[in-house]
């Protein structure tokens, strides 16, 4: 049988290993998301303990590789007393990995934000949170867009190292197929050729904010315009 054949035949399971992969990636960068806009308010909110303690618990986590946390949190925390599945695994380390670094990309964004908008702000009856949610938080996303885009072509591509903790992910089934066959080149070029349509895909979708952001005069070359 033609190597390509075998692929068509087991389609199912790479079909089922790449929904996976979309619900774990989606959901865990929503997640992620929402997670470091709490991080980054908390951080810039200035307040002792809190602020301290946020700051290093990013700091701390862009120094982990995300293999050695996944794999961390599966097999070694059932040695502490906790056992979580792989899919819980797979969300908490997604979800709290990539939230330390959408974070850092805000707090950076809004270090260029001029300080008037807050005072002018809480001058027409804004406090924190609103401000922070209605005002603050769409710029630092409109400004920051292409680099937040490319994280979430990170998390997308670190969901592959989740197969190691038996996630059936797109790679897992990868590895499947070509285990039974021994097909690795066809069976990883179709896996790496849905990766590569959906990093399309997110590109696409972050060119359309940019282009948001460029006529509302927060895009990156607007802001090295101003300085």
């Amino acid at each position: 049988m033609n190597k390509w054949e075998i692929l068509w035949d087991h389609r199912e399971m790479i079909l089922v290993g790449f929904r996976n992969t979309l619900i774990l990636f989606s959901a865990s960068a929503v997640a992620a998301f929402l997670l470091s806009a709490a991080i980054v308010l908390a951080i810039q909110a200035r307040r002792g303990v809190v602020s301290n303690s946020m700051r290093a618990a990013v700091d701390g986590m862009r120094m982990l590789p995300f293999l050695m946390y996944a794999y961390i949190l599966y097999y070694g925390l059932p040695s502490l007393g906790i056992s979580m599945d792989a899919w819980t695994v797979g969300f908490i380390s997604l979800i709290t990995y990539h939230a330390a670094y959408f974070a850092e990309i805000l707090r950076g964004a809004w270090a260029t934000l001029s300080t008037g908008q807050a005072e002018s702000a809480r001058a027409h009856g804004f406090r924190s949170l609103g401000m922070y949610r209605r005002i603050i938080l769409p710029q630092l996303v409109l400004r920051a867009a292409p680099v937040l885009g490319n994280q979430l072509i990170i998390c997308l591509k670190d969901t592959a190292f989740l197969s190691i903790i038996t996630v059936r992910d797109l790679t897992s089934a990868a590895a499947s197929v070509q285990s039974l066959y021994f097909i690795p080149f066809e069976a990883f070029i179709v896996a790496i050729g849905l990766y590569w349509v959906t990093s399309i895909l997110i590109e696409l979708l972050i060119a359309r904010f940019g282009f948001a952001a460029e006529r509302r005069g927060l895009g990156y070359a607007a802001t090295v315009t101003r300085r």
